[in-house]
């Protein structure tokens, strides 16, 4: 099981960059946690976001095989507890299914997208800023791990 974190955005601010990694280091070898950047199409004025967002949306979905299991992260999805995903961490490792947790930009993510997945998970009822939601994502499987592992983080 490989867990990727496929994200519309690249040239992070450094502290989106320092909390990724603060949490990377952390993670278990049990726990391997891959980040996939597509960069954000550059906006103008007068641009055709839907094109854009559907071009974002391919890239994503590229690199995404048959067999993997899709999770979306949309504010109409379903919320988890930590403990909840936990269990799911748990489950996956069981299947041995590598999972791609999908993180669109700042207009949200590709029509194609969603259809492809499996799963519609929801951080938050809030709108969260597409940078700050690889973050959460990494601390969140990091507490999981802990759960599993009986590590005290988790309280």
């Amino acid at each position: 099981m490989r867990i990727r974190l496929i994200t519309v955005g690249n040239k992070m601010p450094r502290w989106i960059e320092e909390g990724w990694q603060e949490y990377y280091k952390r993670l278990p070898k049990e726990v391997p946690v891959e980040l996939i950047e597509v960069p954000l199409t550059t906006r103008s004025k007068n641009a055709d976001i839907k094109r854009f967002i559907q071009q974002e949306g391919l890239a994503m979905l590229s690199k995404v095989q048959t067999a993997d299991r899709v999770i979306t992260l949309e504010v109409t999805g379903k919320a988890w507890s930590t403990e909840q995903l936990a269990e799911k961490m748990a489950q996956w490792q069981l299947a041995g299914q590598d999972i791609n947790l999908m993180v669109g930009g700042p207009e949200g993510l590709a029509p194609d997208v969603c259809q492809r997945s499996d799963e519609k998970w929801s951080l938050s009822a809030l709108t969260l800023p597409h940078p700050l939601v690889r973050v959460i994502l990494i601390e969140q499987l990091y507490r999981a791990s802990t759960i599993l592992s009986g590590h005290p983080y988790h309280k």
